[in-house]
């Protein structure tokens, strides 16, 4: 197996050389790098083939996200980081593991079992034959939706599952969940967030504020100028307006015609 390290700190650089090569001896490191500009112009060359990153997030010229804003990177990448914060962002590219630091070598060997598990079973299914047949297929691994939420109640953490949330809701900047028996409670998400973390053939974002569980739903009623407003099962003060760019796209989610 090839690899790259990139990371701007030298000696964790050197800690996740020695854990690789402690994991498997024979796995070849072709480069290290330290920056957004390097990598880049490296992984934008169709010469240079590999089978993994190892990829920081913090680097000297900048986050490692920009990277994929320049080049195309289909090989499979193993975050990490001192931080936790962009998980969601990490997970959206062709993301393997997100370690935090320090990094052990009991996690590495995880997350290196994971590829490799991974790889065998994509193998079985699509008689894959090498590393890079794995990255071109990763994209089209079924995603793992969020399905429940932990809420802090008072001093008390509760955990609702997604089939217990009718609507997720925003007012300025905070965004609260209304449960199917009609409680509301602030989530430490964004709209945004959610939108990638929930199943789209349950939720739906009806317009800027409200995204439905189509579980919630009682009925759909023509309002005005073509639009569309959602009467949910529960009591809500909520105006839950379909916006008129989203009409046609809710219609085939409603009536189950949702495409992929």
């Amino acid at each position: 197996m090839k690899v790259i390290i990139i990371e701007d700190e030298i000696l964790a650089a050197e800690k996740l050389e020695r854990l690789i090569k402690k994991y498997d001896s024979n796995i070849q490191i072709v480069e290290r790098f330290d920056s957004v500009t390097e990598s880049s112009i490296w992984l934008g060359n169709p010469d240079n083939k590999i089978d993994l990153i190892f990829l920081d997030i913090h680097l000297v010229d900048g986050l490692s996200f920009e990277i994929f804003n320049r080049v195309q990177v289909q090989t499979p990448i193993i975050f990490t980081t001192a931080y936790n914060e962009y998980a969601l962002n990490a997970f959206k590219l062709n993301s393997i593991d997100y370690l935090l630091k320090p990094v052990s070598f009991d996690n590495l060997f995880t997350s290196m079992k994971k590829l490799e598990n991974m790889r065998a079973t994509l193998s079985t299914e699509s008689k894959l034959k090498n590393f890079e047949d794995l990255s071109q297929v990763l994209s089209k691994i079924q995603k793992n939706y969020k399905t429940r939420f932990m809420i802090k109640v008072g001093d008390k953490l509760r955990s609702f599952t997604c089939n217990e949330i009718a609507l997720f809701y925003s007012e300025g900047r905070d965004v609260f969940i209304l449960l199917n028996e009609g409680k509301h409670y602030i989530i430490d998400y964004k709209m945004e967030e959610l939108q990638d973390l929930l199943n789209p053939k349950e939720f739906f974002r009806i317009g800027r504020s409200f995204i439905v569980n189509i579980n919630a739903i009682s009925g759909v009623n023509i309002h005005s100028n073509s639009r569309l407003k959602v009467k949910l099962n529960q009591d809500s003060d909520k105006d839950l307006i379909v916006s008129r760019e989203k009409v046609n796209d809710f219609k085939d989610w409603f009536s189950g015609n949702q495409r992929d």
